[in-house]
Order: C-alpha cells, then sequence, then structure tokens
C-alpha cells in the first residue's frame, strides 16, 4: 500500500476529487493547510497599505491506495494540476506497512 499526499491549489479539489475516484480509492483526507514554498508569499494591498501574506492557503489531500495503482494516480494528477506557476504544488508518495481499521481489527488492504 502506498500513501499519496497533495499538497493543491483550493481551486483544484473538485477536479481531484473526480480523479480519485476509483474503485480502489476508498476515501480520502482533505485539511485546510497554509504554507509557502520557494515563493515566499506575496503582497497584498489593504487600505492603500502593502502587507506581505507569507502564508499561502492550500488543501492537503491524503489517500491510500494499492501500490499497483500509483502510477496511474499520480500521472492523472500530474497532468491536470501542472499548469507551470510558482504554487502549482506538490505531491508526496511513501509506502505504508500496515492500515488498521480500528473498528473490526481488519488489516491489510481489506482494512481500506
Amino acid at each position: 500500500m502506498t500513501r499519496i499526499e497533495a499538497i493543491i491549489q483550493p481551486w483544484a479539489l473538485e477536479e481531484v476529487k473526480r480523479i480519485l475516484t476509483h474503485e480502489w480509492v476508498a476515501g480520502m483526507t482533505v485539511v485546510e493547510v497554509k504554507g509557502h514554498g520557494r515563493q515566499r508569499g506575496h503582497g497584498l494591498v489593504y487600505r492603500g497599505g502593502e502587507y506581505a501574506a507569507e502564508m499561502r492557503p492550500k488543501l492537503k489531500v491524503e489517500i491510500i491506495v494499492p501500490t499497483p495503482l500509483v502510477p496511474r494516480l499520480v500521472e492523472d494528477l500530474c497532468r491536470y494540476l501542472r499548469r507551470g506557476e510558482i504554487g502549482d504544488g506538490k505531491l508526496f508518495v511513501t509506502p505504508v506497512d500496515e492500515v488498521i481499521r480500528i473498528r473490526t481489527g481488519e488489516r491489510g488492504e481489506g482494512a481500506l
């Protein structure tokens, strides 16, 4: 099993949910986050004064999927999310050793 963690722009959530609609994707976790990368935020003008907004709003989407599905999902996500602009986001792909459904004690892919 593999975890795919995507840090995305908020506007991209609906399309990401569509991409992740697959029988082996049992669910996802979406969290509102703030952060910055190389762009170090951006400037805002409010009531005539300029302010630095160092932390940009993003969404973190996490899914756990069977490893054979990972290349297809990563390719689809990159194809949609890549605009060639600063702030397009990041994907993190990491192995998952164990999944346990707390309610039933099920383990492995059956617990997804």
